[in-house]
């Protein structure tokens, strides 16, 4: 009784995000009632691996008594404290000393927002400060990447290259720009990782002289595309890219909402990609999601400019939750965990996670196994030699979804049949190879339906 008149009130009051809103109301919502690990159980006492980490964010895992302990003493002892005017709070102070420590280069400036929008949303704000303060006001011109996921604010949805994210809302605006993908699976130039990242090059130069150099502002890049299906760039992608920018005097922004905090491995993927970028954008595993919290990160070089060109006189950017002292309590000890094995855990499950994924690549459906760390896809076909997706009449995502939860497996399966995985690094063995166990059950089932042989054939 309890769950079914939660699923009334949901479908009546709440709007869901990125969910059809008919569809919605039709199917109903699933009731999450707790979580420990890498487990959660529904209203019903369901228990299923979250192969996802609830949104890519929970990277810690879930039933930490310590982030708890932290949220709640915080929360007695000072449970807001605005950034304005002069005021701050202890933990978002040593928040943000610990951060600046850890981040590449002469990241040392650190802005917190909300989430991961937002803190998009405050680059593009940031940047365009920077170029008037420089007396370039005519450097006005975004450019992303195809398949790049930036948020779902109004101007980051424009940096967004996702259709759906786009459809009914009239962006991108005219001064958002894209350059093709680096997706290896279906590149034009084929698989070869030099031959890659030399086509993303000469796309960027080309799109930055299209523009004209000197109008070009800022380009935006994923050390790994997220949302788009987890596409990982060949190795040296992120530094190529980034030494264009140089080169060409545009401002780079690593957006590592997604990678940050050890979900491919070390803290920031940006270190292992060898770069310093000029903005480098994170949230979800800042707080492992307990919270909300989102931070931008901004260099020495980058800083200065704004700070001297602004003087005596604000910088008119702020929100009423930057900074907030809860968020901050649990971004420290989030922050403790992760450099107390967690990273190291992270790093074990991850290995296990992709040579378990590996071994599905003899299944029929498995066209591509990709990934860094704890953070991989499957990319599902029907014809392997010609990478045929699953037809989308038989509703991929949906279907897949479905089956794996009724497996007791939580994923994210997208539209055009890529199945996103991003365990909390926390795992072990045992959910690793769960995991893996009712993926491989789930394309079995899937191998069965009529449409899918019908196509298969």
């Amino acid at each position: 009784m309890y769950s079914n008149s939660l699923i009334e009130l949901d479908r009546a009051h709440l709007v869901h995000p990125v969910a059809s809103y008919r569809g919605h109301e039709k199917q109903g919502v699933r009731v999450l009632a707790s979580a420990s690990g890498a487990t959660v159980t529904d209203a019903s006492g369901k228990q299923l691996v979250d192969g996802f980490a609830g949104l890519w964010c929970v990277n810690a895992g879930y039933g930490h008594e310590s982030i708890v302990e932290a949220a709640t003493r915080q929360l007695r002892e000072l449970p807001y404290a605005t950034a304005y005017f002069g005021l701050g709070s202890e933990p978002a102070i040593r928040l943000a000393a610990e951060l600046a420590e850890r981040t590449p280069g002469d990241l040392n400036h650190v802005y917190f927002t909300l989430g991961g929008s937002d803190a998009v949303d405050s680059t593009i704000r940031f940047v365009r400060y920077y170029w008037i303060a420089r007396g370039q006001p005519q450097r006005d011109q975004f450019i992303s990447i195809e398949q790049g996921y930036h948020g779902s604010s109004t101007v980051g949805a424009g940096l967004t290259a996702l259709p759906a994210f786009h459809a009914g809302f009239g962006v991108p605006f005219d001064w958002q720009h894209k350059i093709p993908s680096h997706y290896a699976y279906r590149n034009p130039v084929g698989e070869d990782p030099q031959a890659i990242i030399a086509a993303s090059v000469a796309a960027l130069r080309a799109k930055v002289e299209a523009l004209g150099p000197d109008r070009v502002a800022a380009f935006y890049a994923e050390p790994i595309q997220g949302s788009g299906g987890v596409l990982v760039p060949p190795k040296g992608w992120m530094k190529a890219m980034r030494e264009v920018c140089r080169e060409l005097d545009i401002l780079f922004i690593a957006d590592e909402v997604i990678t940050g905090f050890g979900r491919t491995g070390p803290l920031f993927a940006c270190t292992e990609d060898e770069i310093v970028p000029d903005f480098m954008t994170t949230a979800k595993g800042l707080t492992s999601g307990y919270v909300p919290m989102g931070a931008v990160f901004m260099s020495d070089r980058v800083y200065d400019v704004i700070a001297d060109a602004a003087g005596a006189s604000a910088v008119g950017h702020g929100y009423t939750y930057s900074a907030h002292p809860v968020s901050a309590a649990v971004g420290l000890e989030v922050l403790r965990l992760y450099e107390n094995g967690l990273l190291e855990n992270g790093v074990k499950a991850g290995a296990r996670l992709m040579a378990g994924l590996e071994g599905l690549r003899d299944h029929p459906l498995v066209g591509d196994v990709r990934g860094r760390g704890m953070l991989a896809a499957v990319e599902l076909v029907v014809d392997k030699q010609k990478k045929t997706p699953l037809p989308a009449a038989a509703e991929p995502a949906r279907r897949i979804f479905d089956r794996a939860w009724d497996n007791g497996l939580v994923i994210r399966a997208f539209a055009n049949g890529i199945l996103g995985y991003a365990p909390p690094l926390c795992c072990t063995d045992a959910d690793i190879d769960a995991i893996i166990e009712r993926t491989r059950r789930t394309l079995d089932q899937t191998l069965e339906d009529p449409d899918v042989r019908a196509a298969l054939a």
